[in-house]
């Protein structure tokens, strides 16, 4: 546990964060940047098993939520009984941490400094060069931290062992959970996870998970996305999603995933960035989401999910894209819509529709599963090679790519869509996560988007400072920087990245402004949910 204040320091903190007799108004405005969403769906048509097994799934994925907390800082327990003050404390929590993930990881609670890079995954003092010259074949391991011993070297602790009195728990707790799944595919699913939180090897348990085609119930679960580890993008951090089917939503979808060959034939690049061949058992699906817990939970809230990140098991089998239904909702309506209103020209606020939005981020979950995922010289995979710019390059990817796909299906005859709806809520879309701020991967990849469809005339700015997209030339700019950002990919060339990141991923005062005049509107910038047992009745 990362020991940032002591002695009599914590004394002082503690006496700042817990006399105040004054709300702290800015951490309320903070607060309220979040709008609540009741996180629930209809429950109705499952049968006693089932309830009571999402009331297991439920206890493993506070676990998660736990182990997270001391991924991103330390001891959650330590930090709250620091604080006083509700705002600050409902803050803290919303965050995961004494810093705020939408506004550049900036430290909110006093006597906390800028947030570590590397989050907890490694020692604080810990340098880049240190890190490189530690003679460890396993130190890049995604599932393991790494701590000094006593005469200070550095070494590796895997994950099962850093956290085993948790992790031992949620793997007894799967194995009930198993009994109770009804489905076989599911029950060997949850078996195989058990394993493999106990031993860090999920190959299995990923290939068991891309079986799944039936069941109702779906559970995201473990060491997953590599976002909090800002220093090199190598460390997993624990998460979990309870999910329930939406059966006639997920019909509409499966016939996307047989088209993944031809598509990934017509990416903008050279033949040899699209030599791989993506998996063709690749599902699409709709899920209302019932629990978010642990990275899923922290800051922004995802909608849509494209699993397993493991590219063996992407080559072999490609992956699931699960679109966030109930949570994709709650973002349109209570951000998106209001945001354009204020951003987008008048004549063009007709094509900012949900369907585009959902197909949007569809396809944004498709395209992580196309373009190349080991390098051209087949040296290393393209997550080795980018280090901490691949999560940002990624992002940037799968959402420029995804607006491509869309267009070629259009054209395919596949999709029946108004490209101009797409292209709209695309822009508009493209305001909505640049205020993940610049710490986020999600908000880096869209102001890289943002500043390099400004330079390519891909819309227009008024003297209101409203927006519209010139249709011809956003269609160029998306061609040219899916090219760009596979071809970097390619060719692992990380320092082309750092450019590109560098270049692009800045907020310009222009910008800046625009995003002031929306805030000062009240729109919200994210949701916060009210989740649990008691809100879905059981």
């Amino acid at each position: 546990m990362r020991k940032i204040v002591t002695g009599i320091f914590v004394s002082l903190l503690m006496l700042m964060c817990n006399t105040s007799k004054e709300p702290n108004n800015d951490i309320m405005n903070k607060v309220n940047d979040y709008a609540t969403i009741r996180l629930t769906a209809d429950l109705s048509e499952l049968s006693n098993n089932q309830k009571e097994l999402i009331k297991i799934l439920l206890e493993v994925a506070k676990i998660m939520d736990n182990i997270y907390w001391q991924q991103a800082y330390g001891s959650k327990e330590e930090l709250l009984s620091l604080i006083n003050d509700e705002s600050l404390r409902k803050f803290v929590q919303i965050n995961y941490g004494p810093w705020d993930r939408m506004d550049g990881n900036k430290p909110f609670v006093p006597g906390f400094g800028k947030k570590p890079a590397g989050a907890n995954f490694y020692p604080s003092d810990m340098t880049k060069d240190e890190f490189e010259k530690m003679n460890d074949s396993t130190k890049t391991s995604q599932y393991s931290i790494i701590r000094r011993s006593e005469n200070g070297e550095l070494h590796t602790i895997a994950y099962h062992e850093a956290y085993s009195g948790e992790i031992i728990h949620a793997a007894k707790l799967l194995q009930e959970a198993s009994e109770l799944a009804g489905d076989e595919s599911f029950k060997k699913y949850l078996e195989l996870r058990s394993e493999a939180l106990l031993t860090d090897n999920y190959f299995r348990s990923d290939m068991a998970w891309m079986d799944m085609k039936d069941n109702k119930i779906d559970f995201v679960v473990g060491p997953i996305e590599n976002y909090e580890d800002e220093l090199f993008g190598y460390r997993a951090a624990y998460e979990a999603f309870i999910l329930l089917k939406d059966i006639e939503w997920s019909e509409r979808l499966n016939k996307y995933a047989t088209l993944l060959p031809e598509l990934q034939k017509r990416l903008p690049v050279d033949e040899k960035y699209k030599s791989e061949s993506p998996g063709t058992n690749s599902d699409l699906a709709v899920y209302d989401v019932l629990y978010y817990a642990g990275d899923a939970n922290a800051g922004g809230k995802t909608i849509a999910i494209n699993l397993p990140n493991d590219e063996q098991v992407q080559l072999k089998k490609g992956s699931r894209r699960l679109q966030l239904k109930n949570a994709m909702h709650a973002k349109f309506d209570s951000i998106l819509l209001p945001l354009s209103a204020e951003l987008i020209t008048e004549s063009q606020r007709k094509h900012v529709v949900f369907d585009s939005f959902f197909e949007n981020v569809m396809f944004h979950e498709v395209a992580h599963g196309l373009g190349i995922k080991n390098t051209i010289d087949g040296n290393m995979t393209v997550r080795t090679a980018l280090k901490e710019q691949y999560n940002t390059l990624e992002e940037g990817k799968a959402d420029i790519l995804g607006l491509f796909l869309i267009t070629q299906l259009e054209e395919m005859g596949e999709l029946e869509v108004d490209l101009m709806d797409n292209y709209t809520t695309f822009l508009a879309g493209i305001f909505r996560s640049i205020r993940f701020g610049s710490s986020s991967a999600h908000g880096k990849a869209n102001l890289i988007r943002f500043n390099y469809f400004k330079e390519k005339g891909a819309f227009m700015r008024d003297e209101k400072g409203q927006y519209s997209v010139n249709f011809k030339m956003m269609q160029e700019a998306v061609n040219d920087l899916s090219n760009e950002i596979i071809v970097i990919q390619g060719d692992g060339d990380y320092q082309a990245a750092k450019v590109m990141v560098e270049k692009y991923g800045i907020i310009t005062p222009e910008l800046t402004e625009d995003l002031e005049r929306i805030n000062s509107k009240g729109i919200p910038v994210d949701i916060v949910f009210e989740q649990g047992k008691d809100v879905l009745g059981l």
